[in-house]
């Protein structure tokens, strides 16, 4: 009798853990397939005007900077800013968003116009891989919560936590 109880537990517990491994991946798979949802576009757009304003006062100029959401980045890389022929985009990553949006809107994306701005005032070479102190205060300047040169996964992973 108790066998039987027990094989029941452990059976509802294995297909209620289905369930929920079928919705996460549901729920991820719908995420990648679809356009980025406006709540994220409207969180972007307001990042990206208060960096402009930031631009504006601090440095007194403003241009803006082609913000392209991609699917294409190998790996963890949450942005990337270019610099072609004159041409300077940012690239910010898809596959991390649905999990990091807080860190991509309060870090990544001025993070990101910080290499940007760098760009346009002249600043091409690689000492420091682009992340020189000028660099820092620059993405400070601009709005940054975080202006490390790379992703701190310890700290993403602590401002999920409940406490």
């Amino acid at each position: 009798m108790l066998t039987k109880k027990l094989e029941h537990i452990f059976l509802s517990i294995i297909i209620v853990s289905t369930m929920f491994l079928l919705y996460g991946y549901y729920v991820s798979n719908s995420f990648k397939n679809s356009e980025l949802p406006q709540s994220y576009k409207d969180r972007i757009t307001k990042k990206e005007q208060e960096i402009l304003e930031n631009m504006q006062r601090n440095f007194g100029y403003v241009f803006r900077v082609p913000l392209i959401v991609t699917d294409k980045f190998k790996g963890r890389l949450y942005g990337l800013t270019s610099y072609q022929n004159g041409e300077i985009k940012i690239y910010l990553n898809k596959k991390v968003m649905q999990e990091s949006m807080d860190y991509m809107v309060d870090s990544v994306i001025a993070h990101e116009y910080a290499h940007a701005l760098m760009f346009k005032r002249g600043y091409l070479h690689n000492k420091d891989d682009g992340h020189s102190r000028e660099w820092q205060e620059t993405c400070k300047k601009l709005g940054g919560d975080d202006c490390q040169r790379y992703v701190d996964q310890q700290e993403i992973i602590m401002s999920k936590m409940p406490f």
